[in-house]
């Protein structure tokens, strides 16, 4: 009877010890950093993906980081070729909690007033920098969609 209970005691832990790491990693937020530095004609699709990502994982920490062409979707008016524009789409996410973020260095070499931003904006020195802190320094996964 003893080494039965021995037994059982020593199963019970063992799976506990397997299952409590699994309920720990799930318990953990995901925080993901989207790369936009493509055209506005890409970024419904990628904005669609925003979307799904954040249905299938409410509780995901989501910053996107623009540069280059990629900062084109978050100036005011801006509308891909088809007419579509992207406020509405960005205030929506943004309330959501995510985070869009652009780099003054496009700014600058454009020639581009902040002030022409959408107001859910952050400006950062540089877009591939603020990729690479929140990666390094901040454990986010990179998506380049």
């Amino acid at each position: 009877m003893y080494k039965f209970i021995a037994t059982l005691a020593l199963a019970l832990a063992a799976t506990l010890a397997f299952i409590g790491p699994a309920q720990a990693q799930t318990a953990q937020q995901v925080k993901v950093v989207y790369h936009i530095n493509t055209d506005v004609n890409t970024v419904p699709a990628i904005l669609n993906n925003i979307r799904n990502h954040m249905n299938a994982d409410p509780k995901a920490k989501i910053v996107v980081v623009t540069h280059g062409p990629g900062i084109n979707f978050l100036l005011q008016d801006a509308k891909d070729s088809q007419g579509r524009e992207f406020s509405g789409t960005v205030s929506d996410l943004a309330g959501k909690g995510i985070e869009f973020r652009v780099c003054n260095n496009t700014l600058s070499a454009r020639k581009i007033n902040p002030d022409r931003l959408l107001m859910e904006t952050k400006i950062v020195p540089s877009g591939v920098a603020e990729v690479a802190r929140l990666q390094a320094l901040e454990g986010y996964v990179y998506l380049k969609p």
